[in-house]
């Protein structure tokens, strides 16, 4: 069967897209940034992941406020990149894996998941810019499956809703008849208000607790109502969910066991609170 080997977690601001592209990374604004990343990219080395399940939040690319699915998959044999508009340079396809593709969306349409799935899907900065500063090099050998979850239109499933979906997801991955191993990811966040009378609204003490609870108690976040993160966390903040549904996948051995391989947590990058989390599955 197929091994879920760990999970990884970061913030998909379009400035470092241009950030990487322009070879920022010992800038005093960015480096403390960047520098969250040698460590978990030795790790990567070592584990040697073959597939990717990237939950992320489309930002009007495939899906937009007149038609937005709560859930949608890609079933596709390669996503390509498509710039929305921020001037970040465009990266080369992504390889799909359709097989764990399907067998994600009949385990989870069996656990009444009522999903949206996309044998044709573009794909983001939410997608392209962490599977970017994860594997800098473009050495790319990972198949992916990107599983989008709707942070931009009302009504938004709720956080238990969406560590319900990771869990049904490692489930599915654990019982995938495959040698390959797998790492899950969660892109977005943490806390960041773009507009409004809170615009610039960020919250560090939660964002620090949340962080934590992924480690120790990952069904912390979902006692919170969506109105309530997006109080606590600001309205784009919400795409915390993405690392929630990361780490439910990583419970679904029923053990909430996980090792911190690193973590780092940097403000502000364009009035963002980013972070970045990389977790292994412990035996």
């Amino acid at each position: 069967m197929a091994q879920l080997i760990g999970g990884l977690a970061a913030s998909h601001i379009p400035s470092i897209g241009n950030a990487i592209a322009k070879g920022l990374h010992q800038d005093p604004y960015w480096k403390p940034f960047f520098d969250g990343f040698p460590p978990i990219h030795r790790w990567l080395d070592g584990v040697k992941p073959d597939v990717a399940v990237v939950f992320y939040n489309d930002h009007g690319l495939n899906f937009f406020l007149d038609k937005m699915p709560t859930f949608a998959i890609g079933a596709a044999p390669e996503y390509r990149n498509a710039d929305e508009g921020w001037g970040i340079p465009t990266l080369p396809p992504f390889k799909g894996c359709q097989a764990l593709s399907w067998h994600l969306i009949n385990e989870l349409m069996a656990k009444e998941f009522d999903l949206v799935t996309c044998q044709e899907m573009l794909v983001d900065h939410a997608f392209t810019i962490p599977l970017k500063l994860f594997w800098p090099d473009d050495n790319r050998p990972l198949l992916t499956v990107p599983i989008c979850i709707n942070t931009v239109q009302f009504p938004l499933p709720s956080a238990k809703r969406v560590y319900a979906l990771g869990k049904a997801v490692g489930e599915a991955i654990s019982s995938w008849d495959s040698d390959l191993k797998v790492v899950v990811m969660g892109t977005g966040g943490l806390s960041h208000q773009l507009d409004g009378e809170r615009a610039g609204f960020i919250n560090k003490e939660f964002d620090k607790a949340f962080m934590a609870s992924l480690l120790t108690n990952p069904e912390w976040a979902t006692q919170f109502s969506i109105h309530e993160l997006v109080e606590k966390t600001g309205t784009q903040g919400v795409e915390l969910l993405m690392w929630l549904a990361m780490r439910g996948a990583l419970s679904a051995s029923g053990t909430s066991a996980v090792r911190q391989v690193h973590a780092n947590y940097h403000i502000p990058i364009s009035n963002t609170a980013t972070g970045v989390m990389a977790l292994e599955t412990v035996a």
